[in-house]
């Protein structure tokens, strides 16, 4: 773990590099497309000296080149051909560059897989002096008890969500305050190492620096969650490709994040089973004529399904559109039924708002807000990615909420637990200690 804490350390030190540039990428790495938007920014930020820290980053920007190219090489969110991979990554990147008319060596990339595990942890520490200070976070911080998270995991995102300071609690920065005994509470999502590996080994063959790297799940909450929802308790579906993303977000932080390794790329690969028909013609079935609710007329509305076998009676045949729906109701079903069980894991029921928002590529098939409501039980809405500076209108679509909410987490960075200064003798657990002693011993 003392590799990621410092890799992330490192780039955040790219990031504030790619800053001072001027120029950074966005690097949306999904199962059925890659996305790449060139960002600019405009100026210094403000708030912070080093552009770490509460209230860091905030910078404004524009997006001046945008491109989407077909993923190739990756499956369930997850690197699987390093060499195909590459070469998508390195179309998508060149296409943007030309577009934006400027070289970018540093990006900052996303991904869906890799088994996500949320923690919530807690710490209490005294204040040294009567007033908070960046010392005092940092002790807090590493006062919290690290879980025994397994052998090849590696923490994404640790994320203090809540300070108390004495008697009050709700605090969001609590620097600058009068108090004796400061307690936090932080979130951590841990991921498999080997797929943050892959995708930065991915990154760095394609002559590119990884500045900086975050989960889909957590950006598309970000960006597809309006403020009020954030704020009150609500969770962002993200169905992707490969993989469905699951994030639950109150008092602006995100507090629990999961994935269901399902997404519209099996829904694509039933229907090219159940009506024998390839994969490229599946998807365009399912884009032009596909749903989840039949109505008394879809028994009349025939679709053909074409082909180029060369039998002419294989490829003139049709299917209704109620047969179409009822290859894809269920499959659509259980994907919402999984995302219901990870819902209640974290006890969405308790929230104040519980607002679900559905987002991503496969959210756009017809009637599936009403069938998701059904299933979830909730409030649900549809949700698009806020609009950003430049953006083009190909991509302010749901398919487009990582791509953007990755925009968001790179012009507005939360704090994280490696952005302070850990005092050397409070590492954050006995086993971090451990491996530091090892370290320090071997080397």
């Amino acid at each position: 773990m003392i590799e990621l804490y410092e890799s992330q350390r490192a780039m955040r030190n790219m990031r504030r590099a790619a800053m001072q540039r001027g120029v950074v990428a966005i690097l949306d790495v999904g199962s059925s497309k890659i996305a790449c938007l060139v960002l600019r920014f405009d100026g210094a930020e403000p708030g912070s000296d080093d552009g770490i820290g509460s209230l860091a980053g905030q910078s404004g920007f524009r997006v001046i080149g945008a491109a989407t190219t077909r993923s190739r090489g990756v499956r369930f969110g997850e690197i699987r051909t390093m060499a195909e991979t590459e070469r998508a990554i390195r179309t998508a990147v060149q296409a943007a560059q030309k577009m934006a008319g400027i070289r970018v060596d540093h990006v900052i990339a996303c991904f869906s897989g890799a088994e996500p595990r949320s923690y919530g942890l807690a710490g209490e520490v005294d204040v040294a002096d009567s007033t908070v200070d960046e010392q005092d976070v940092a002790r807090v911080l590493s006062a919290c008890d690290m879980p025994d998270f397994g052998h090849g995991r590696e923490v994404l995102h640790a994320q203090p969500v809540n300070f108390a300071l004495d008697h009050r609690t709700g605090l969001s920065d609590p620097r600058g305050q009068i108090g004796n005994r400061l307690s936090c509470d932080m979130h951590m999502l841990t991921v498999e190492a080997q797929t943050i590996q892959n995708l930065a080994h991915c990154v760095k063959r394609c002559d590119l620096e990884l500045a900086g790297v975050a989960s889909s799940a957590y950006v598309s909450g970000i960006s597809a969650l309006v403020e009020d929802e954030q704020e009150l308790g609500s969770a962002c579906i993200d169905m992707g490709g490969g993989a469905t993303g699951v994030s639950i977000f109150i008092k602006k932080h995100m507090i629990y994040a999961d994935s269901v390794r399902m997404g519209g790329d099996h829904v694509t690969s039933d229907i090219s089973m159940g009506l024998q028909v390839p994969m490229a013609t599946a998807e365009r079935i399912k884009t032009f004529y596909g749903g989840v609710v039949a109505t008394g007329m879809d028994d009349r509305e025939m679709i053909e399904t074409g082909g180029e076998t060369g039998d002419w009676e294989h490829d003139r045949r049709t299917v209704s559109r109620t047969e179409l729906i009822g290859i894809m109701r269920p499959r659509v079903e259980e994907i919402l039924e999984e995302v219901r069980s990870r819902l209640d894991a974290a006890d969405f029921d308790h929230l104040p708002a519980r607002q679900i928002v559905l987002t991503g590529g496969a959210s756009q098939i017809p009637g599936l807000d009403g069938l998701a409501a059904k299933i979830l039980g909730q409030q649900v809405r549809l949700g698009r990615p806020l609009r950003v500076h430049g953006l083009p209108q190909a991509a302010t679509g749901p398919g487009f909420a990582s791509a953007v909410g990755l925009c968001l987490f790179a012009a507005h960075p939360q704090d994280e637990w490696w952005d302070f200064e850990l005092p050397a003798d409070r590492y954050p657990a006995r086993s971090l200690r451990r491996a530091v002693k090892w370290f320090r011993e071997n080397w």
